[in-house]
């Protein structure tokens, strides 16, 4: 379907740079437009590539503004964009482009599971904080029909005390934000949200301090934790790019028609009514049944479907009359 494919790239995450290595051996070109804040990952693949022997020619990184991802948009006749939800409805119905949104990746417990909850807060805590929460397979939300509040109050008592580090120090746990202004923007976009009618912040009283840790050239949000009596407020379906989760009361018959969109769910349940429901459901890209991390993927299944899909399209071919039937 094309001889380049091009990239926009994203700041979030170097895990997001493995869905193009697989076109270098398809022997289709690449234009890799960096992330405005992590160019880095993107160059020093391209630097290894090139060690290793493939040749420079056949792909190039273009660092720039916005202008320069949609010249790579309107020149490539496939090309992959990852943005928020206005980028992905953008792009909504076009073929040339795959745009590739939030995750509002969740972990759902079902009724016959959710008693026993606290077997579950390693994985709980795993899934929100691996990779400093900015993953879109990193948890946003935890959803179940009781035992909300107590979870709630383990996650916060588990990742509240954890404080930013310097950023060379090898333990540091968090990430920064280096946009200038966008950790205070978040910061005072939560406080704002956190007002609404049955909603807490239970990881405030764990946390010491503020949630926004200013310094002189970039900023830290530190783990928030948040308890919501139903799905009505806003923040009960919100994802940010720290260590952030809701914890929300639903009954579980309606989580399927409330959740949205889900990049990946994480089910804890033996129930096979509600596991059939679960597998039918169009709503959710990734679907683990049992104990498994939002961020635990097998690579052999992509959640957003297979490059080769995208880059090449099935024909038939004949060179001579077929057989007579």
């Amino acid at each position: 379907q094309t001889n380049v494919l091009g990239m926009v790239l994203p700041s979030n995450s170097p895990g997001v740079h493995t869905l193009w290595m697989p076109v270098i051996p398809l022997q289709i070109g690449l234009v890799l437009k960096p992330g405005p804040q992590e160019p880095w990952t993107p160059y020093r693949m391209y630097e290894a590539f090139a060690q290793a022997g493939v040749p420079r020619e056949v792909f190039c990184v273009y660092p720039g503004g916005p202008e320069c991802g949609a010249a790579v948009l309107e020149t490539c006749n496939r090309a992959m964009i990852f943005g928020g939800i206005p980028t992905v409805e953008r792009y909504h119905g076009n073929p040339r482009v795959q745009a590739h949104g939030p995750g509002f990746s969740k972990i759902l417990f079902g009724d016959d599971m959710v008693d026993q909850w606290e077997k579950y807060i390693d994985l709980m805590a795993e899934s929100v904080f691996a990779n400093s929460g900015r993953s879109c397979i990193s948890c946003s939300g935890i959803w179940a029909s009781r035992h909300t509040e107590e979870i709630a109050e383990a996650l916060a008592k588990r990742l509240g005390p954890i404080a930013p580090l310097p950023m060379n120090d090898p333990k540091s746990p968090l990430a920064a934000f280096t946009v200038p202004g966008a950790a205070k923007a978040v910061n005072a976009q939560i406080e704002e949200l956190v007002k609404a009618p049955g909603v807490t912040e239970v990881s405030v009283k764990y946390r010491n301090g503020d949630r926004h840790v200013a310094h002189e050239r970039y900023d830290f949000l530190r783990p928030t934790v948040i308890h919501c009596t139903s799905t009505e407020p806003t923040i009960a379906n919100t994802e940010y790019m720290f260590p952030f989760v809701s914890v929300v009361k639903c009954e579980q018959k309606d989580m399927l028609s409330k959740i949205g969109g889900t990049l990946v769910a994480s089910c804890l349940t033996k129930d096979e009514k509600w596991s059939q429901q679960l597998l039918d459901a169009t709503n959710i890209d990734r679907l683990n049944i049992g104990e498994v991390k939002t961020i635990q993927l097998h690579w052999m299944q992509p959640h957003e479907g297979n490059i080769i899909d995208f880059l090449f399209r099935a024909r038939a071919f004949q060179n001579s009359a077929p057989p007579s039937h």
